[in-house]
């Protein structure tokens, strides 16, 4: 896994996804590695990787934990516009 992937696509398309979940999944795709390869690497075990890629299965909190920091995504809070006072 490159730091080049996490801190240049991963910014580019996560910008443009609804959840944290969708982010991982599209990173994990585009990483360029198998999921052999990320399971041996995160210790979560491939056949949870798959259905979470496939079927949707969320991941349990310590897997995106795992997920996030193989893949060298960082939660930042996004600017939320400020409301009107009345």
């Amino acid at each position: 896994m490159t730091d080049t992937l996490a801190q240049t696509e991963a910014v580019g398309y996560a910008s443009h996804m609804a959840t944290v979940t969708e982010t991982l999944r599209t990173a994990l795709e585009r990483c360029g590695q198998t999921r052999y390869a990320v399971s041996k690497a995160t210790g979560i075990p491939q056949s949870t990787l798959s259905r979470f890629v496939a079927d949707g299965k969320p991941l349990r909190g310590e897997n995106v934990d795992k997920l996030a920091v193989y893949l060298g995504l960082v939660l930042t809070a996004k600017k939320s516009k400020t409301r009107k006072e009345r």
